[in-house]
């Protein structure tokens, strides 16, 4: 038997130092850690210990008698990562984290941080100060919004419950008794910068884009086109965007862009909405979802399916939620025959996809390929 890692991995990496034979990569020290879509076990190290089960704060792992058919893919995307020349024979010697550093040359008293943020930036910095030694620091934490945890809360797809238990290990760090946490408060209008600068020995900002970025495509104010931003944060109940209206009473929606968060887009669309009760998604974006008329989602992309912006484990879940409801279109560009074993299997799940629209009135979703967007149309 052998553990698996699936869609929720959150790369936070806390399933690698329990790890007794070093079978979970890329570690935080390997090349590639920064940008890779995932952590994968090896299944031909794995000994069953079961000690990232317990460690992983997402339940990303499972052992691979227990995973059901649609979550099989996982076990052979486990495996392919292994299968490139540059990710095997890795050292067995357990992984062993890196020692806070020393601090020196502090100031008098205690080191007085300002973190402008509560979303993962932010938090993980917190961690990250609350872990040095020889430092007595003290951290105030500034939010906008009455509710923390910034993208976890208000980012992540409704039905990613899983992924949202991420922001249990910011909770205990924001719990410290070295750290303060202030609710809204806007940096910018209740507090200036200077004003902090002049009160702390550093400010660390952790927050994100909070509006979106224009194409500049002619067209993008007609009514009807939206930035995923605002959708995003409709769904999610973010209080920026709660009154934020959507025709729904449309058959065809047309998401422009092809990453992660196209893909949530699309799922919460197609998806059956009583699927999504059990979820945090907001009430009033339920109600719409229970009246949508949209039987076409296509996600359009400007090239081919070999630059697919989206994780492989994204479209595993895609196609798990939606299963023949996911289709693609004939062209799909011109099709490598380099790239890793990652790269190959994710080209053959996406090739594997039907393109004929199945029998039924459920709403399918089309990976379309090569059409840039020139301009959008219409008078109202």
């Amino acid at each position: 038997m052998t553990y698996v890692i699936t869609q929720n991995c959150c790369n936070d990496a806390s399933c690698v130092p329990v790890c007794p034979v070093n079978c979970i990569h890329p570690t935080p020290e390997e090349p590639g850690y920064g940008t890779t879509e995932m952590l994968y076990i090896d299944p031909d190290g794995c000994i069953d210990c079961g000690a990232c089960l317990d460690a992983c704060p997402v339940s990303a792992i499972e052992p691979d008698y227990d995973l059901p058919a649609e979550s099989l893919p996982f076990l052979e995307l486990n495996a392919a990562y292994y299968r490139d020349p540059a990710h095997r024979d890795y050292d067995p010697t357990p992984y062993k984290e890196p020692a806070p550093r020393t601090w020196t040359g502090t100031p008098a008293g205690p080191l007085k941080v300002a973190v402008v943020g509560t979303g993962p930036a932010a938090s993980y910095a917190v961690q990250h100060l609350l872990s040095q030694r020889g430092v007595d620091i003290a951290i105030d934490v500034f939010e906008r919004l009455l509710t923390p945890w910034g993208l976890v809360r208000f980012g992540v797809a409704p039905d990613h419950l899983l992924t949202k238990n991420a922001a249990e290990p910011f909770g205990r760090a924001l719990r410290s008794r070295n750290v303060r946490v202030f609710l809204d408060v806007t940096v910018g209008e209740d507090v200036t910068h200077e004003q902090l600068a002049e009160r702390y020995h550093a400010v660390v900002y952790g927050m994100g884009a909070s509006r979106d970025r224009r194409r500049g495509v002619e067209g993008e104010d007609l009514p009807g086109s939206h930035a995923a931003t605002d959708f995003v944060g409709w769904y999610n109940g973010h209080p920026d965007h709660a009154a934020s209206e959507f025709d729904l009473g449309v058959e065809r929606a047309v998401i422009v862009g092809n990453g992660n968060v196209a893909l949530d887009v699309a799922r919460v669309l197609a998806k059956d909405p009583e699927a999504l009760v059990a979820t945090d998604i907001a009430e009033h974006a339920l109600e719409a979802l229970r009246a949508s008329s949209i039987k076409e989602i296509r996600v359009v992309a400007r090239r081919g399916a070999d630059a697919s912006a989206f994780t492989t484990p994204e479209l595993i879940g895609l196609k798990e939620a939606l299963g023949p409801r996911l289709i693609r279109s004939a062209d799909l560009g011109a099709l490598g025959a380099g790239g890793t074993p990652l790269d190959q299997y994710k080209r053959d799940l996406i090739e594997g996809l039907p393109t004929e629209v199945p029998d039924g009135d459920r709403p399918v979703v089309v990976l379309d390929y090569c059409k840039t967007p020139v301009a959008i149309v219409g008078d109202e």
